[in-house]
């Protein structure tokens, strides 16, 4: 696998890739292949490595932001902290979901224990110390007893889509092998659908990744205005 191959946009400070699903980020402990391993093929003429901006689970695919050089990697930190980001993701969910739309204001909070590890759950009475989380969604389609959705987010806390759809809209992702309750749990359905960071002067960032092969094989079409299936 090239990430050459996956350059959704790219100039003179920032390259955005349609990260595939099963790259982590971050180097595992088990010293597998991750993100770190394709950054000195995506220099393109630069001395210096890009910088991951933020992350994305490993299991999720899409949109990553990599900034060229550390000023701009600053400045790119300070718009996702001041929630300047325009963030687009696509889930299936394990049900259908009632209604069309909405918006799930539910603060989450990290837990730990000696049995099961760590992981984020929702602190609706702040009892936990939650930090603020809010995500607002669409449903675009059912098929096979689940429901594509359309999530924009605006915070970004760790795992926050997997459990506001678990614990706001009743169902976890599918494939979720944290917060999944039933079926395979090996593959997180989520997907970074669009990016979007303002620059001020400067033209806009902007990225939209590919509908997943993977989402096609549970029986969903890209929604309209979407861009086509990457096969």
């Amino acid at each position: 696998m090239l990430l050459t191959d996956h350059i959704l946009f790219l100039d003179g400070e920032a390259i955005v890739v349609d990260k595939p699903a099963g790259l982590p980020v971050d180097a595992p402990r088990d010293g597998g292949i991750s993100l770190i391993n394709h950054l000195d093929t995506l220099k393109f003429g630069f001395k210096r490595w890009p910088l991951a901006v933020h992350r994305l689970d490993r299991d999720t695919s899409g949109c990553l932001l990599l900034a060229r050089n550390p000023k701009a990697h600053g400045r790119f930190t300070q718009a996702f902290e001041a929630r300047e980001v325009e963030k687009a993701y696509l889930a299936i969910v394990d049900g259908i979901v009632a209604g069309e739309r909405g918006t799930i204001d539910l603060p989450l909070a990290k837990i730990s224990t000696a049995e099961d590890g760590w992981r984020m759950v929702g602190d609706a009475d702040g009892s936990k110390r939650g930090k603020p989380s809010i995500s607002h969604w669409e449903k675009l389609a059912e098929a096979g007893g689940r429901s594509l959705l359309r999530f924009r987010p605006e915070t970004g806390r760790t795992h926050q889509l997997r459990v506001h759809a678990l614990e706001g809209l009743g169902f976890p992702l599918v494939g979720d092998p944290v917060y999944g309750t039933g079926g395979p749990r090996d593959r997180t359905m989520l997907h970074a659908e669009r990016l979007v960071v303002a620059r001020g002067d400067k033209p806009s960032i902007l990225a939209e990744a590919p509908f997943p092969d993977r989402f096609t094989a549970l029986g969903f079409a890209a929604p309209e205005g979407a861009e086509p299936t990457r096969g």
